[in-house]
């Protein structure tokens, strides 16, 4: 016995297996896309690719393995903001509009909720004034740790919109990073390939880092970078390649003394800048007391 889903204007250009996965059954990577070449998962009778974007209207039919909708997805309880975090998100804000928000995010918290942290981002902002009648989408991500600029859209077309703008590059962001020890090049560029494992497949991708330096002295250096592709943990992992990890990162370090007196990660999304319809938009997010108070007990200058 077959099932039958006919695609709704809310999953136009979804992926085949991420509709699946939201809206279907929960299941590993690997097993659904058995289940696409054995074509159990067709759409319009036909054997679609699991990156396949969905079209209006498109009738996909699931071969009947006991998929329920939504009875097997896994359920995440949303976390429930207080009334503190709520009003202090309101204080976050850079640009608030119909399509998207724009926040100057603290350190500490997740942009989603995972299975270290359910306290996230996303969760709160649901609760705001801000995001009355809108669902926050995540359209990139920020560590837990690192502050800074964060685009939230506000409906799917804009969630899709800003997606495609990073995967071609027309986002362009600047991070102020504090690392240890004293950079010696006025400018250069990082390239190496970057990994991590879905699963137990082995993932290289290529990175790209280019990087200014602000100003130094013999113990910290005060960088602007500028990520052309955006890993997870590229910069971190760039700094820590180039010799001079960023101050307060507990994980990528060259040693137990890179943990230093400072706790926080000194890693900050400064400014980001794209166009939409022929508008310009640039954002700059203003640096943490932690951050600024460093950089002038160091006499370390920005400009």
């Amino acid at each position: 016995m077959n099932k039958y889903f006919v695609i709704t204007d809310e999953f136009v250009n979804s992926r085949l297996d991420r509709w699946f996965r939201r809206n279907i059954f929960d299941i590993p990577q690997s097993l659904l896309e058995k289940n696409i070449r054995k074509g159990n998962i067709k759409v319009n009778n036909k054997k679609k690719a699991s990156s396949y974007k969905l079209k209006s209207n498109d009738k996909v039919t699931v071969h009947d393995k006991n998929f329920v909708p939504n009875k097997h997805k896994i359920k995440n309880t949303p976390y429930k903001a207080s009334k503190n975090e709520i009003l202090f998100s309101s204080s976050l804000f850079i640009e608030n509009n119909e399509n998207f928000a724009v926040i100057n995010k603290p350190a500490g918290i997740s942009v989603q909720s995972g299975t270290k942290s359910k306290r996230n981002i996303l969760d709160i902002l649901k609760s705001t004034k801000e995001f009355s009648d809108f669902k926050p989408y995540s359209v990139h991500r920020l560590d837990k740790e690192t502050t800074g600029i964060l685009i939230v859209a506000k409906n799917r077309k804009y969630a899709q919109l800003f997606t495609s703008l990073f995967r071609i590059r027309k986002i362009h962001k600047v991070y102020l990073g504090i690392t240890l020890g004293s950079v010696n090049e006025k400018k250069g560029t990082i390239k190496d390939d970057l990994y991590h494992y879905e699963d137990d497949k082995k993932i290289i991708t290529k990175a790209i880092t280019h990087f200014t330096l602000l100003d130094s002295n013999s113990n910290y250096s005060l960088l602007k970078l500028s990520p052309e592709t955006g890993r997870k943990h590229q910069l971190r992992k760039h700094m820590l390649m180039y010799g001079h990890p960023i101050l307060g990162d507990k994980k990528y370090r060259l040693t137990n003394k890179n943990k230093s007196q400072n706790s926080i990660l000194m890693l900050h999304a400064y400014k980001i800048n794209f166009s939409i319809n022929e508008i310009k938009y640039n954002f700059v997010a203003e640096l943490p007391d932690v951050f600024q108070n460093f950089i002038k007990e160091k006499y370390l200058k920005i400009y």
